[in-house]
């Protein structure tokens, strides 16, 4: 690990009065589900770690870190996956926002929340400075805006995707190494690959209707539609859950792509499933139902028009809930192969082997917050 600069010492020194205050570590969280599913160790803090991150960088820490920082865009994502491993309440000292909408997970599990620090969503290298971190993670797309002023300091940064199932496996490794928790890492990883292959095993040798998901979006004043590009965690869903994707010869982007709706109608899929982030996807869909131009589409009328699940965030995302939207649609899309499919208990199990959440705090907290077509 580089040496930290003489920048990096003054910084420091002038944010001794953000930090003076600060409390201690947190204690460990009290037990508050069925942890059974999760591995927990007590690592030597001393023993020092050597990473290869997302970008292909070697990283070498000195000791496992106890002061982890999170920031950058999109963070929910990735803050979602870091926290499946235990220690991470404990170590992690401050953090960006991780809310999508009105939906804040991390809050909601963590009981130490109260006593991180809270970045602004475009935090400087000197805020995160000011917390004497040990590691930062970062998405990697946020390298050059957000990472490179941060390393200029002599702060080790960790990069991540958490953007394909692939990378899940590659990032849930790292992050074992890190916490020094390894075993916890297979059983996370070890848990998506059991859920795919079941998913894989029973669509096999079905016909692969046409499907089109779209991202409904009216932020702006005015509604519009889009498909997510080829390499986007949507379309690798519909490809696993034994779809179709029809859109995968229009011409795409590198983000969601505006589509009209006599394209829509021209494709003419045999389902239509609607994301929405932040309109509650059932409502959306209803009104759809409504319209006469939607109503004419022939997904509409065989009754193969659906508002893709949510909870706290919507289910279709590089989020750790998109193991659950692949298992919904998968049941959408071949019912027949899903018989008695229940998404109720398999959010249960998701919460229960992931963040060793009991049922009595799913059904109070997350249960409440279901949204789309759910049974």
């Amino acid at each position: 690990m580089k040496h930290r600069t003489l920048t990096f010492a003054l910084l420091t020194a002038l944010s001794l009065t953000l930090i003076a205050c600060a409390a201690p570590l947190p204690a460990p969280p009290p037990t508050r589900a069925d942890t059974t599913s999760v591995a927990v160790t007590s690592p030597t803090p001393q023993a020092g770690v050597t990473v290869v991150d997302a970008l292909g960088r070697e990283v070498t820490l000195p000791a496992l870190p106890q002061r982890i920082v999170l920031t950058g865009r999109a963070l929910f994502m990735i803050a979602d996956a870091i926290y499946t491993f235990p220690e991470a309440s404990q170590r992690i000292v401050g953090m960006g926002q991780t809310a999508q909408g009105s939906g804040n997970f991390i809050k909601l599990i963590d009981p130490n929340y109260a006593a991180k620090a809270v970045l602004e969503r475009d935090a400087g290298a000197e805020q995160v400075a000011a917390l004497q971190p040990d590691l930062v993670i970062l998405k990697s797309t946020a390298a050059e805006t957000t990472g490179k002023p941060i390393e200029a300091l002599g702060i080790p940064v960790l990069y991540v995707d958490f953007e394909t199932p692939e990378q899940y496996f590659r990032d849930l490794a790292t992050l074992g190494q890190v916490f020094g928790n390894p075993t916890r890492a297979q059983a996370v990883a070890d848990f998506y690959r059991r859920k795919i292959a079941q998913i894989e095993q029973a669509v096999a040798g079905a016909p692969r209707p046409r499907a089109l998901l779209l991202y409904y979006n009216d932020r702006d004043g005015s509604v519009a539609f889009n498909v997510p590009p080829l390499n986007w965690i949507q379309t690798t869903m519909v490809q696993i859950a034994g779809g179709q994707p029809v859109w995968s010869d229009a011409k795409l982007g590198k983000g969601w792509t505006q589509v009209t709706l006599e394209q829509i109608a021209a494709w003419d899929a045999d389902f239509i499933f609607v994301v929405s982030y932040f309109k509650n996807p059932s409502e959306v869909v209803s009104a759809l139902k409504a319209d006469p131009n939607w109503q004419a589409l022939r997904a509409t009328r065989e009754g193969r028009l659906f508002a893709f699940p949510a909870d706290l965030y919507s289910w279709d995302q590089p989020d750790t809930r998109w193991i659950l939207g692949l298992t919904w649609l998968a049941g959408r899309l071949h019912p027949e192969r899903f018989p008695g499919l229940d998404m109720e208990a398999e959010a249960k199990a998701f919460y229960r082997e992931l963040y060793g959440l009991d049922e009595a705090f799913f059904m109070a907290q997350i249960r409440p917050t279901f949204q789309g077509d759910l049974p």
